[in-house]
């Protein structure tokens, strides 16, 4: 009697040593189904609405299936995620076996600076997929494509905030790079100052150097493809080229594109030639 009672009390302890070490890790042991296709809406990484990502797994993956991040733009105060759904399409037609999180962030206003509430926005995506690595069953490594505002947060946040080198790559479309250009300090466009006023009124050169990719760039820094439009009327060319310099300068692998004729975004073969840039990019680079 005492041999049974002796070993229903190690069978208890056993037991229960097992389910506190289950409790005590983020990451169970049991994910999702790593061979089913995944996707789900609106995940939460913040108390906000707008602090959601939607998510996409491809069937049959592991713990190397690489995670293109998607970075909407709106002047940093207003678009959303599904205006990034044709370059999720994109991705998923050209990479099928890579994974996709098309995130959304907190818009900025006259009350809330883009800086640092975005860019905290992005660590807080970046932190939640590293810590349910396990869960999702994918790789921690992740790139970039952003566009217009979104291409600036990705591009500040891959130069300056990737402590951790969690990022392998970075696309900028008609991202901003440098708000201290005399094209923006010297601009007359009240659309364009409305965008830049975001960032404060009064904002001395040292904050404006602060949140450029420009000035915060290292040798240390990703592949990095960018494209620009000549005609452009909120992104003057000397934010691409002059970004393109500065990598140059600092031997970081990159491409740069600029469409003589395209404005804030392009259609037909000026399109059809980013894609097929971008694919071959992200082929070299990250896939």
């Amino acid at each position: 009697m005492k041999v049974i009672k002796y070993y229903l009390f190690l069978i208890t302890l056993i037991f229960s040593l097992v389910s506190c070490s289950t409790d005590d890790n983020n990451n169970p042991v049991t994910g999702l189904d790593s061979l089913e296709y995944y996707q789900e809406l609106n995940v939460s990484y913040g108390p906000t609405n707008d602090q959601v990502f939607d998510i996409y797994l491809p069937a049959n993956r592991n713990l190397d299936t690489e995670v293109m991040i998607l970075v909407h733009g709106g002047g940093w105060s207003a678009g959303d995620k599904n205006d990034m759904n044709e370059l999720k399409n994109f991705v998923q037609s050209e990479f099928p076996n890579m994974g996709i999180v098309n995130i959304n962030y907190r818009l900025a206003d006259e009350n809330n600076q883009p800086y640092p509430m975005q860019i905290d926005d992005i660590s807080s995506v970046i932190n939640h997929l590293k810590s349910k690595q396990n869960h999702y069953v994918i790789d921690d490594d992740f790139a970039f494509i952003g566009v217009s505002a979104g291409a600036h947060l990705s591009l500040l946040w891959s130069y300056a905030f990737d402590t951790d080198n969690n990022i392998d790559m970075v696309c900028s479309i008609v991202g901003p790079t440098n708000l201290t250009d005399p094209a923006y300090l010297n601009n007359t466009n009240p659309e364009l100052q409305a965008l830049l006023d975001l960032y404060g009124t009064e904002a001395t050169t040292e904050y404006l150097e602060e949140v450029s990719p420009y000035h915060r760039v290292t040798a240390n820094a990703p592949p990095t493809i960018l494209f620009y439009g000549g005609q452009d009327p909120l992104i003057p060319t000397t934010q691409g080229t002059d970004m393109r310099d500065k990598l140059e300068e600092l031997n970081i692998t990159h491409e740069f594109t600029l469409y003589p004729n395209a404005g804030h975004g392009w259609i037909g073969l000026d399109l059809l030639d980013t894609s097929f840039k971008l694919k071959a990019f992200i082929q070299t680079h990250f896939d």
